[in-house]
């Protein structure tokens, strides 16, 4: 019983980390309309409205004390707010496979926060698994598109590895609030505050004139990205986390880059390469390792 529960974590992370990896080929898309704080702004908005009936549908609490709403506060403030405004600043001055990559080592941090403050174990195992994946990462990022990965200062660097320190707490902190109510309410909390948060940018960058131009097909991805990507995903990264260790939960973000890359072939039809296949199955193997059963 207790694996099968474990095995359907797996498959709500799994879920999640697809969404999130095929999201840059949306973003991709509409931020040719869009400048980056207006596009979340829209998502969050399209995100809040979406779990909000899911909430009526399901007939899941939709009250919460107010005891719990600092809590809730915190985890929109970092997990939505916090966490996109950096990566969307970060992503004027680097290009999105570098931030790919970066993203990727999130992992770490979590493991280390996670030994330190629910006091996982963090075995060999483990840290032999996400070594292997980082190396997989590193060939679907760098050597799988043709090249290697030049280091030189930028901010936008410095920025992306916050983002991850970011999300590392924001997933540390959802296992240590315990916050006693449905991952789909605390995500719909989450997602209004976050929205509510973002409102300034869109007013500050006249997002109603940008959303004149938007085509049909610029909606289909603002749907995507704000049902599947923003509410559905954040949804299921905190199922998963209600039942399975951060650390491994986390190391299923190794899979993002490797989302990309195959979302990336079947609707931009971009050739994955050797070198993509070959960090894919490091990936794989990597995730494999950190969630063996005496891991």
């Amino acid at each position: 019983m207790r694996k099968s529960i474990h095995v359907t974590a797996g498959i709500y992370a799994a879920v999640s980390i697809s969404f999130w990896g095929i999201s840059f080929v949306s973003t991709k898309a509409v931020l040719v309309q869009l400048e980056p704080f207006t596009l979340l702004v829209l998502r969050f908005g399209i995100a809040s409205l979406f779990l909000f009936l899911l909430l009526l549908l399901l007939r899941q609490p939709l009250k919460i004390k107010t005891d719990y709403l600092p809590e809730v506060f915190i985890l929109a403030v970092l997990g939505i707010f916090v966490h996109q405004v950096i990566q969307a600043a970060a992503l004027k001055s680097i290009q999105a496979s570098e931030a790919g990559w970066i993203i990727s080592f999130s992992p770490i941090f979590t493991a280390v926060l996670a030994s330190l403050f629910l006091k996982e174990t963090f075995t060999l195992f483990k840290a032999a698994g996400m070594t292997i994946a980082v190396l997989g990462v590193l060939l679907i990022t760098s050597y799988g598109q043709g090249g290697s990965l030049t280091f030189h200062a930028n901010m936008g660097y410095a920025l992306m590895i916050l983002s991850t320190l970011n999300w590392a707490v924001y997933s540390i902190l959802i296992k240590k609030l315990n916050i006693p109510y449905p991952a789909l309410t605390i995500t719909f909390y989450t997602s209004l505050i976050g929205f509510l948060m973002t409102i300034p940018f869109f007013i500050r960058n006249n997002g109603w004139v940008q959303m004149t131009v938007l085509t049909q097909e610029n909606w289909t991805h603002l749907l995507f990205l704000g049902i599947f990507v923003s509410a559905v995903a954040y949804w299921f990264w905190g199922k998963a986390l209600e039942v399975m260790e951060a650390t491994k939960v986390s190391s299923f973000l190794y899979f993002e880059p490797l989302a990309t890359v195959i979302a990336a072939f079947i609707l931009l039809n971009e050739p994955i390469l050797l070198m993509s296949g070959a960090g894919g199955l490091l990936i794989i193997a990597g995730v494999m390792i950190v969630n063996r059963k005496y891991s």
